[in-house]
Parts: C-alpha cells; sequence; structure tokens
C-alpha cells in the first residue's frame, strides 16, 4: 500500500505552508511522518491513500500494525470441470498466502449443478476460491488470480470484451467480492500442466469427493 504525507509546516516566526511527500510505501512514510512531528513544526499532518481515504497519525499506526498480521502474498488458482450429459461441475481452487512468517495452503473444491457449459464452471471456481478469502479475512491486497482458462482471464483482466449476459453476472459476483475486500488482482494465465493441483480437486468435486483444508508449508 502507498500513501502520500501531507502536513503543514510552521517556522518559528509564524509563517505557516502545506507540505507534499512523493507517493511512499507505508512503512517510509510511517517514519517520516515520526521524523516530522519530532520537530514540533508540523500541523495537521494526515496520510492520503490511493483511494482518498484520510488518516491520522494514530489512525494510520493502528491500521499498518493490524495489516502486519493479516494475510499476504495471495495467490489463487482456480480451475473448473464440466459434465455436459449431467449438467454438473466441480470446481476447484488452491490459495497460497503467508500468515506473518508462516506459508499457508488452503485446497477446497465444490461440486455445483445446471451449469451451462465448461466457462461457466471455470468462473465458479474462482468464485468458490475468493469466498475463502473472506474466511481468512484477506483485506485490502493485491492477489495473484491464475487459470488454465484463456477466456475468464481474458474476460476479467479487460483484455476480451464480454457478451454473454451468463458470464456478466459472474463478472459482477467476482468483481463485487474483490471490491467488498478490497482487493487488487493481477490475472496471469498458466498452462493446464501449471493447474494440475486445482484441476485434480475440480474432478474429485464431480466425482462427489468434497474437500476443505488448510496446512502450513515447509520453509
Amino acid at each position: 500500500m502507498n500513501v502520500i504525507l501531507k502536513w503543514k509546516y510552521k517556522t518559528p516566526r509564524g509563517i505557516q505552508a502545506w507540505m507534499t511527500s512523493d507517493e511512499l510505501p507505508a512503512h517510509m512514510a510511517m517514519l517520516m511522518a515520526k521524523d516530522i512531528e519530532k520537530t514540533g513544526r508540523s500541523l495537521d499532518l494526515y496520510f492520503l491513500d490511493d483511494r482518498g481515504m484520510k488518516w491520522s497519525l494514530k489512525e494510520f499506526e493502528k491500521f499498518t500494525s493490524k495489516k502486519e498480521e493479516s494475510p499476504s502474498s495471495v495467490e489463487i488458482i482456480f480451475d473448473g470441470s464440466y459434465d455436459k450429459e449431467t449438467g454438473e461441475a466441480g470446481c476447484g481452487a488452491v490459495i497460497y498466502f503467508a500468515e506473518g512468517r508462516k506459508k499457508k495452503r488452503i485446497r477446497v473444491n465444490k461440486a455445483l449443478s445446471y451449469l451451462e457449459n465448461n466457462n461457466e464452471a471455470e468462473y465458479a471456481a474462482l468464485w468458490t476460491g475468493l469466498q475463502e478469502l473472506k474466511e481468512i479475512k484477506v483485506d485490502d491486497t493485491e492477489i495473484v488470480i491464475k487459470g488454465d482458462s484463456k477466456v475468464v482471464i481474458s474476460q476479467l483482466s479487460g483484455e476480451w470484451a464480454v457478451y454473454e449476459p451468463l458470464f456478466t453476472r459472474w463478472m459482477d459476483r467476482i468483481e463485487d467480492t474483490l471490491k467488498e475486500l478490497r482487493l487488487q488482482p493481477i490475472y496471469e494465465f498458466i498452462s493446464r500442466n501449471d493447474n494440475k493441483e486445482a484441476h485434480r480437486l475440480a474432478v474429485q468435486a464431480l466425482k462427489g469427493t468434497e474437500i476443505e483444508s488448510v496446512i502450513e508449508l515447509d520453509e
């Protein structure tokens, strides 16, 4: 998270002027703010984030302290499997993230009925992964979203236009969730060979085996 630091500087003779920093990473802005306050010549110091939100030093210090405890370095890998004859689908998602110094992995899948095609199953798989982010309280961070569906990745990233109402509805759900959690997605298309874990989860769900697990990974 980057912010701008703003403060009013007051000289010993009472002359006042507003000062503005460059955009800085949160931890650097915090160090600068504390250094400025030590001079005893700053008034109305505050932080401004890229959404226009304004923070006092006390508020921002509390926010950054809480932020250090939140999950970070989040990556979702998703895949969907679809049976044309039954309309049944399996959705799989693997989530990697850091929690402090610990690195963790979530594996989750789900069986869904009455979907229309494989692309919808892919959208549903990503949706399944995003719901897990709510459970672990991911908030206000970048996330990397990987999948082997060229349609889903290209449409969500804005590279391809979306004409199908079915896909538009799924996109709205996904984008509403990203907005709710204040997440900044980075979309990455990967090969099927690099998506074996999520694919296996999707196939298992389609066959009736549902999984939800969290483990701590070895360094």
